[in-house]
């Protein structure tokens, strides 16, 4: 997997809307010489060197986000919680992210319409989401892409700066045409039967599973202290930065009821 731990470091130092080099992070650790124009040789060292020890046969823990992409608390937990945590740790984590959350569908004559609890800007942007997906095909590669249009201000003109900034050379007319598109349509009718087949059914979003479990519990560890569920729930050898604690608390009633 390729590696986009070192953003940590320059997102909480508020760097994170700045280009630091001609590549995109995900990249940075590919090559020495892109290292070096990056300006990341030693973290690309110890990534590197903690690889194999931290090869195990135990499996990484599951976590699946079924969210909306204009709902605030989904938001907040995504940029806040999530992201962060899996930038640190994503060696023993693996995420599916899962836009939809509480839209409704209907076939009218044989394509799906879709009604967004915050309305058509949220469906367009969920569609979005959906092809960024379709399209990037890994999580480090789309994950960035995700972050970026959730943190932006204006989250329905996000795409091209977003894309710009992590993934040049996917272009936002790849991504329009699947989400204007019957790719888009199809993509959003799958995450419908996803989330409609969530048991137990969801009654709010953001809605955490965890190892293919949901839970009161689960959820509000999630919501308050992400990382630490993660570091707590995997069971094989620990990460450097298991050691250290990442709480970044978050209300149970930063949610968007169904």
């Amino acid at each position: 997997m390729k590696s986009a731990v070192f953003l940590l470091t320059f997102y909480f130092a508020g760097a994170y809307s700045e280009q630091l080099c001609d590549y995109p992070p995900s990249d940075w650790c590919s090559t020495w010489e892109i290292a070096k124009a990056c300006k990341v040789e030693q973290q690309c060292i110890e990534y590197h060197s903690r690889k194999d020890f931290l090869k195990s046969n135990d499996p990484a823990v599951q976590v699946e986000l079924y969210y909306e992409s204009l709902c605030g608390g989904c938001r907040k937990f995504l940029v806040l919680q999530l992201f962060p945590t899996w930038l640190m740790l994503n060696e023993i984590m693996n995420v599916t992210l899962v836009p939809y959350g509480n839209a409704q569908e209907q076939n009218v004559s044989g394509k799906w319409e879709f009604t967004c609890q915050h309305g058509p800007d949220e469906c367009y942007v969920n569609t979005i989401e959906a092809c960024v997906m379709h399209h990037l095909k890994e999580i480090p590669s789309y994950f960035p892409v995700i972050f970026c249009i959730e943190l932006s201000s204006n989250v329905t003109s996000a795409l091209g700066p977003c894309l710009a900034a992590y993934q040049p050379d996917l272009s936002v007319k790849t991504v329009m045409d699947c989400a204007n598109g019957d790719q888009g349509n199809k993509l959003m009718h799958e995450n419908a039967m996803k989330t409609d087949a969530l048991n137990p059914p969801h009654e709010y979003v953001p809605w955490v599973v965890i190892n293919g479990k949901h839970s009161d519990s689960l959820q509000d560890r999630a919501m308050s202290a992400l990382f630490n569920l993660i570091c707590e729930t995997y069971t094989g050898p620990k990460p450097d930065a298991c050691s250290g604690k990442a709480v970044t608390p978050m209300k149970r009633d930063s949610v968007c009821l169904n």
